[in-house]
This record gives C-alpha cells, sequence and structure tokens, in this order.
C-alpha cells in the first residue's frame, strides 16, 4: 500500500473514533465525514476545535437555520481547520444571504456551496462568483428541468469558482451526458458525473478510462458506478495514473478498513467504504500531481480536482444523510 494512503487510512479511523466519541449522537456518516477531511489534510481530529466551531454556529444562527442542518458537523470540521472559524463562518453566513437573493433556495446543500465560495475567492469577487454560479446553475436547469435541484448547488458553486466560460463548459457537460447516457442512463449521478468530468478538464481518453475502472473495480466486486458514488469515479477517472493502479489502490484502501473497528458490513455500507476509500486515493495523487506539474494549464485543472474532490465528498454525504433521515422517519 502507498504509505501516504496508509497514514491517512490510519488517520481516518483514528480520527472516527475521537469525533465518535466526543459527539457520541450525531449520524455516524457526519463523523467519518469529519474524520475524513482532518485525515485529507493529514491530521489528528480536535474535538474540542470542532466542537466550538458548533458553538459558533450556534450563536451565529437561529434555531431553524440550515446551518445547524444535517451537515452542521461536517461545517464545524471544514471551520475548525481554518486559522479563523469565526471570521469565515461570518463571510459564509453573508456569501449564504447573497445567494438567497439570488434565488437560490434555503438547503444543506447551498450551506456548502456558500463555505466554498466565501474560503476560496477574496470578498471582491464573491458577487461575481456568486453570480457564475448561478449562470450555471440556470444552464443546467434550462438542459436538465427534472433533474437539476438543489444537490446541484455544490457543483454550480464550484463551477462558479472556476476560470471556465459557462457557455462552452454547459455545452461540454451536454456532450459527455449524451456519450455517457447509454451506459450509465439518465439521472441524477450522470448529471454529477458531467460536472465533475468538465471541472477536471477530461480529455478524450477519459469515457475509455471510465469504462476500464467500472470493469476493474466490477471484477474485484467493488461497485463505484451506483447511486452517488459515479462523481467519485469520474474523478479516478482524472487521475494522471494507470487504471489499474487505481483499482489496487481502491481495493487495498477498502480491505483495510473493513478490517478496522467501527468499519466492518454491519457499520458502513460498501458504497460509503468507496466513498471515503477514493477520496483517499484521490486528494493523495492530486497532491503528488500538483508538486510534479507546474505548467500553469495542467496546474489549473489540478486545482479544480481538488475543489471538484472536496464538492464529491460534500454532496455525496449529504445525499447519505438525506437517506438516512429519510429512512429514520418512515
Amino acid at each position: 500500500m502507498n504509505p501516504i494512503d496508509e497514514n491517512r487510512l490510519q488517520l481516518l479511523v483514528s480520527n472516527m473514533h475521537a469525533i465518535k466519541k466526543e459527539f457520541a449522537w450525531q449520524s455516524a456518516n457526519i463523523s467519518r465525514l469529519a474524520a475524513m477531511l482532518y485525515a485529507a489534510e493529514e491530521k489528528e481530529a480536535d474535538p474540542a476545535a470542532i466542537r466550538a466551531c458548533q458553538e459558533q454556529i450556534k450563536q451565529s444562527t437561529g434555531v431553524f437555520s440550515m446551518f445547524r442542518g444535517n451537515l452542521a458537523p461536517g461545517i464545524a470540521a471544514m471551520l475548525s481547520l481554518e486559522n479563523d472559524p469565526q471570521a469565515l463562518l461570518n463571510e459564509t453566513l453573508d456569501v449564504y444571504e447573497e445567494m438567497k437573493s439570488h434565488k437560490f433556495t434555503a438547503s444543506d446543500y447551498l450551506v456548502v456551496a456558500a463555505y466554498e465560495i466565501a474560503r476560496n475567492t477574496e470578498p471582491s469577487r464573491r458577487a461575481e462568483t456568486i453570480g457564475r454560479a448561478k449562470t450555471f446553475y440556470d444552464g443546467m436547469k434550462e438542459n436538465h428541468p427534472f433533474l437539476t435541484s438543489h444537490d446541484d448547488y455544490i457543483f454550480a458553486a464550484m463551477l462558479g469558482l472556476s476560470t471556465l466560460e459557462p457557455g462552452p463548459a454547459l455545452k461540454r457537460m451536454e456532450q459527455f451526458y449524451t456519450e455517457l447516457k447509454p451506459e450509465f442512463h439518465a439521472s441524477n449521478r450522470l448529471q454529477a458525473l458531467t460536472q465533475v468530468l468538465v471541472l477536471g478538464d477530461a480529455g478524450l481518453d477519459t469515457t475509455r478510462r471510465l469504462a476500464e475502472l467500472r470493469e476493474g473495480l466490477r471484477g474485484r466486486k467493488l461497485r463505484m458506478d451506483r447511486e452517488y458514488l459515479l462523481p467519485s469515479l469520474g474523478l479516478l477517472a482524472l487521475l494522471p495514473a494507470e487504471t489499474g493502479a487505481i483499482v489496487d489502490e481502491i481495493e487495498e484502501a477498502c480491505t483495510y478498513l473493513r478490517d478496522q473497528k467501527g468499519f466492518g458490513s454491519w457499520s458502513v455500507l460498501q458504497q460509503e467504504l468507496l466513498l471515503l476509500a477514493s477520496g483517499v486515493v484521490i486528494s493523495r495523487s492530486v497532491g503528488e500531481a500538483r508538486r510534479n506539474l507546474t505548467a500553469p494549464a495542467i496546474s489549473a485543472a489540478l486545482t479544480n480536482l481538488v475543489i471538484a474532490q472536496q464538492a464529491t465528498l460534500l454532496a455525496s454525504t449529504a445525499a447519505i444523510a438525506a437517506i438516512n433521515t429519510s429512512s429514520s422517519s418512515s
């Protein structure tokens, strides 16, 4: 196993137990999200800092605020990794309100979208970025009115943060959608995949790599072409590595996690296990590529991949949380 992957997997496990001990009442998959966010930074979890950020969120928002929704502990974890959490929270709240003024609807997904814009843009450019995000969202809504909804807010924000021109990027998304529809069928997951591919500046061989990874993982009884995992499969296809090596790394990461306390089949479904394993492999591979390549165009594409990887992790966890909430209330 790659030593960086092994270190991050060990951190993921230890971080999960530390966070779960501190927040025993909260959703287990959100605890794993928070643990993963720290592991991706190669840091030990700081439950006290996460708790402090949760308190800051409570003090800064009303009781019915979406900032206190399913992803609140994940937002608190992200804030706790920052030098000045309160300042970033204040900026995120401002961006959130501005996005609502642009007719984005209040939701967990909008909270994450606002956070990403606040964290990744200068205040002087936030209005422009929000406008770009709305242009991307409206374009997706026009192309796919029945598929496009709140769950596209995060990727609309990611596209708004990029340097991509909306017109050509939306056209490219449609080209991917048409090309991949016979294989993956019309669905929200396919639309999310096209968003990832455009963010990652997918080349002509990407669809071939998607097929190779899909079949390679299937051969190991690992299915990443289902539900909320398809965007992660797209990210894997964009990595500058051989597909066979990627399949091996995903299997090794899954095998390692399955042997750890709290990650058995009764605790973590295979799809979430694959989400975590792929997150470790993607974050390490992109980091290595960014250090080794300096061409501006390539560097920009890899930066987009970093953003898309976090967006995929957060959007997928939000989907899991929504499914769990629906199941528990029915």
